[in-house]
């Protein structure tokens, strides 16, 4: 039987290699096995399905959230399904567990109205504000995620065909349209901004930082709540309240759910089924304001 660091080390080349999770769910399912292990003494043996549910529960009683409690049940249920495939326990008790679910808070998003006014802008020359403008815009009009639009190279937008190659979750591609207004800012960006930013070692990167390199996350999140805060109303939020509003505002419009799903890049059309919720309570809203027996 293995020693606890062969088995961390084991789970870790499994989870980076075979599954393909982000260094984010990596580092937190190895720091879930860790404590699971050390609730067990470091014994694998032990690990049978009163052993997790005593686990979880006592991690429920000191007060961890329902987020926290499904990311480790799901953590849980990865490894040892891995565990029993490599003989190092005789069945699966993962099999007999519960998945915790964690809370769905519906989303802030913004209104039509409010995009429309984060969104315009007068017409700017430096670059700093063409990549400003370039970010939002293509931010709403596609609904990527933030990791999703740093990771974006020039090649991956096609101009003549008005869709953007975007490789999600798992290494997965897709193909994800947008308009007129989010070619304009892009291609503006592209010819006036661009160019004036570009080092050596600047590579094929879309978006770029002041200093020539690839954008970070936390510039993305910094220029969407810049924005925002221009606006009387607009909540406050990142490049995710983007991603869910053009899904909202998507949804508003006619959009079919399984659209908005491939759209997306979600892998259960459960997850898009919020938006719909969204939806429903904005049509509660305006049902309460204006009619007259509401």
């Amino acid at each position: 039987m293995p020693d606890v660091d062969e088995v961390l080390a084991a789970f870790e080349k499994h989870l980076q290699f075979e599954r393909d999770l982000s260094p984010h769910t990596v580092r937190a399912y190895l720091s879930d096995l860790a404590a699971l292990l050390t609730h067990l003494g470091e014994e694998l043996p032990g690990l049978d399905i009163a052993a997790l549910r005593g686990w979880l529960a006592g991690q429920h009683a000191a007060g961890l959230s329902r987020a926290t409690l499904a990311r480790r049940t799901a953590c849980v249920r990865t490894f040892t399904a891995f565990a029993h495939r490599r003989g190092w326990l005789a069945d699966d008790p993962g099999l007999l567990l519960g998945s915790a679910k964690a809370e769905r808070p519906l989303p802030a998003v913004l209104d039509q109205q409010q995009a429309q006014a984060v969104l315009d802008t007068p017409q700017a020359s430096e670059p700093k504000e063409l990549r400003d403008q370039a970010i939002m815009e293509l931010l709403y009009a596609t609904g990527v995620r933030v990791s999703e639009l740093c990771a974006l190279d020039v090649d991956d937008v096609d101009r003549d065909r008005h869709v953007v190659r975007v490789l999600g979750k798992g290494r997965k591609e897709r193909s994800v349209p947008f308009g007129l207004p989010a070619l304009r800012a892009v291609d503006r960006w592209c010819v006036h901004g661009r160019p004036r930013w570009i080092k050596e070692g600047s590579g094929p990167a879309l978006f770029l930082g002041v200093r020539g390199g690839r954008i970070d996350a936390g510039t993305v999140r910094r220029v969407v709540h810049a924005r925002l805060k221009q606006v009387d109303g607009a909540p406050d939020m990142g490049p995710h309240g983007l991603r869910h509003s053009a899904a909202t505002h998507l949804l508003e419009g006619g959009a079919d759910l399984r659209s908005v799903q491939e759209m997306l890049g979600h892998a259960s059309l459960n997850t898009t089924q919020i938006y719909t919720h969204v939806s429903i309570e904005r049509l509660r809203a305006a049902y309460r304001q204006a009619h007259p027996r509401a």
